[in-house]
């Protein structure tokens, strides 16, 4: 926990500080209070005292007991303002730090794990901010103050509120050692249960067709028994914690009333009155101190699980990114000091994967002009896609290098040499919104615009108003880009055309129509390279040829790489390169591999006739 303070704000310290401030108001009003009730009780056993000086003793008790009543609700309103904002922060931080995470990180933690530390997590921390630190902080100092004050006002009575406070010490050590293993295994349970639950969630078509709904069902009952089984034993566990303060602080009532008891008995007529006012106090002060055990109780439910889940998020915002920012903006030059667009060259790269002792690929060695198509083709697990995924550099290569118009990519800035690609991913994403927000998705301006709305955007802490001529510019650009992708033909069959709703995850189109939309998204941007990435799979060979023919004619500036399984999407490429066990074993055009790549020839031959090789 104390390492993860490091995150808060100055103004959240400086709240802390009078929260602090008012807690030690808090106390010393709530220590005053025996010494009144101690002056009254002088006055009502000294015979001809006033009833006046009875009422102004109450009076004053009344006040800094309303005094200790103002404190402690101003310490709940800052902690409670602290509580809130820090957790915003958190999950701020925790968003933008995953975002930054490349696949070798989001291996490293789970999807349902990052969800859970996002969620469950940081409320275990705001629960604590909002009501444990307050008692973490008050409980002890309430403690040692109100044993300060009765030290010497009675040897036998310290020795008794000595016992009971040993007592209370044992019991809290033990009961922590029996939890503490317990609330860290609580977290991890709650990310499997989480995992199980999005699993069968995501693949509900599946269980379906598989009638395994008994199977899933099992699955997520053997995750919850566990979680369930853990809580309870920690809340049984935690649950003896009250009844054993309240013993304890009953048992050291009547102790003090029977040492007093004997005291008062066993001592002379004028030291009687002082001794049943000391024993007054004495009462008092020490219900004092087991009622600060009593808070430390509570604290020690909160601090386990906010102790583990600070870690758990502090594991995530320490992950550095394997892949960081460059310096670079913009490419190199060429010969004639004209500035390159859309060249692509990888010179002996080799990759191996992070928890993978055999590398995906070795020595690939090409290079893409502006302008020209390249493809990939080889059997599955050949390294194709992993090729193409170290030019946004997804991953980096692990030897080699892998240079975008002339410069590494490794020395490019992230945004910069992003922008400069279009990528459409093998698994379609939709995002939940509109057609256009969907297509228009690589402009941070131009995410939320549609043909029919004016909207305000977001964009960092300023927000920015598009104009109608701004929507209508954007939604031209849209339809363009779906004409491109041969998606026209079922968006503007839909309700609202571009306006019209899509789902989360997309799940209200079709897996051919969410591909067509994610090559639109990619045209849209008009980049200089296009990144399919085996990105035509779910399309028949009549759309396949189309979109195929409007990219070559409208996008004719931008490099295309792409990934294909399909003869037929490849052999009219400039380049067609042949990966076998990550290894290049052909390059060339159609024709050329045919003639000198065995392994070229054989796919062709499997996917088509000897008069369409030959066309």
């Amino acid at each position: 926990m104390l390492k993860i303070s490091k995150y808060l704000s100055r103004s959240e310290w400086g709240q802390l500080f009078v929260g602090f401030l008012l807690i030690i108001a808090q106390i010393w009003f709530n220590l005053e209070l025996p010494d009144y009730m101690a002056d009254i009780t002088r006055l009502v056993e000294t015979p001809g005292s006033e009833m006046s000086d009875v009422w102004v003793a109450g009076a004053k008790m009344l006040a800094v007991s309303l005094g200790a009543v103002v404190c402690m609700a101003l310490t709940g309103l800052i902690t409670a303002r602290v509580g809130a904002s820090f957790s915003r922060r958190l999950r701020s931080l925790e968003f933008s730090r995953v975002e930054s995470f490349g696949p070798a990180e989001m291996n490293r933690f789970s999807t349902a794990s990052l969800i859970t530390r996002s969620t469950n997590d940081i409320t275990q921390i705001q629960m604590f901010m909002t009501m444990g630190l307050m008692l973490l902080v008050q409980s002890p100092i309430m403690a040692v103050w109100a044993v300060l004050k009765i030290a010497g006002k009675g040897f036998e009575w310290t020795i008794a509120t000595g016992v009971a406070v040993v007592i209370l010490l044992v019991a809290v050590a033990v009961l922590m050692a029996l939890v503490m293993p317990k609330f860290k295994a609580m977290q991890a349970l709650t990310d499997n249960i989480n995992r199980v639950a999005r699993e069968n969630l995501t693949g509900l078509r599946v269980v379906r067709a598989y009638n395994a709904e008994d199977y899933q069902e099992r699955k997520f009952d053997k995750a919850n028994d566990e979680l369930t089984e853990t809580q309870l034993f920690t809340n049984r566990a935690m649950s003896v914690m009250m009844p054993l303060m309240n013993t304890v602080m009953n048992g050291l009532m009547l102790a003090v009333y029977w040492i007093g008891a004997y005291l008062i008995d066993a001592a002379a007529m004028t030291d009687k009155l002082t001794l049943f006012s000391n024993m007054v106090v004495f009462s008092s002060y020490s219900v004092q101190v087991i009622m600060s055990f009593l808070m430390m109780s509570m604290v020690f439910v909160l601090w386990p699980r906010a102790d583990v889940s600070a870690k758990r998020i502090l594991e995530v915002l320490d992950t550095e990114p394997a892949v960081t920012d460059g310096t670079a903006d913009s490419g190199a030059n060429d010969a004639s000091g004209r500035e390159l667009r859309g060249e692509v060259e990888f010179r002996d790269v080799s990759f191996t994967y992070p928890d993978s002792r055999e590398p995906m690929l070795e020595h690939v060695s090409f290079k893409a002009e502006p302008g020209q198509t390249v493809a990939f083709i080889g059997s599955t697990g050949s390294g194709k896609s992993t090729l193409v995924n170290l030019v946004p550099r997804f991953y980096d290569a692990t030897e080699g290098k892998v240079l975008v118009d002339g410069v590494d990519v490794r020395d490019y800035r992230l945004k910069a040499l992003r922008d400069k690609i279009g990528y459409v991913p093998q698994r379609s994403v939709m995002f939940k919104g509109t057609v256009a927000s969907n297509v228009a998705y690589g402009d941070k301006d131009a995410r939320n615009v549609s043909a029919s709305t004016t909207v305000s955007v977001p964009a960092s802490d300023k927000a920015v108003t598009v104009t109608p001529a701004d929507a209508d510019a954007v939604a031209d650009s849209v339809h363009a880009a779906i004409d491109v992708a041969q998606a026209s033909e079922f968006v503007d069959k839909m309700p609202r055309g571009i306006d019209s709703d899509i789902a989360q995850g997309g799940s209200n189109v079709s897996g051919g129509q969410k591909q067509r939309l994610s090559i639109a998204r990619a045209v849209w941007r008009h980049p200089e390279i296009l990144v399919f990435n085996d990105s035509f799979s779910a399309l028949d060979f009549r759309t396949d040829r189309e979109v195929r023919e409007a990219l070559a004619r409208e996008c004719a500036d931008s490099t295309k790489l792409i990934v294909a399984q399909r003869i037929g999407t490849i052999m009219h490429a400039d380049q067609i390169i042949v990966l076998d066990d990550g290894r290049v074993v052909g390059h060339g055009t159609h024709r050329e591999l045919l003639d000198n790549c065995d392994v070229y020839r054989e796919i062709a031959e499997s996917q088509l006739s000897q008069s369409e090789l030959a066309a």
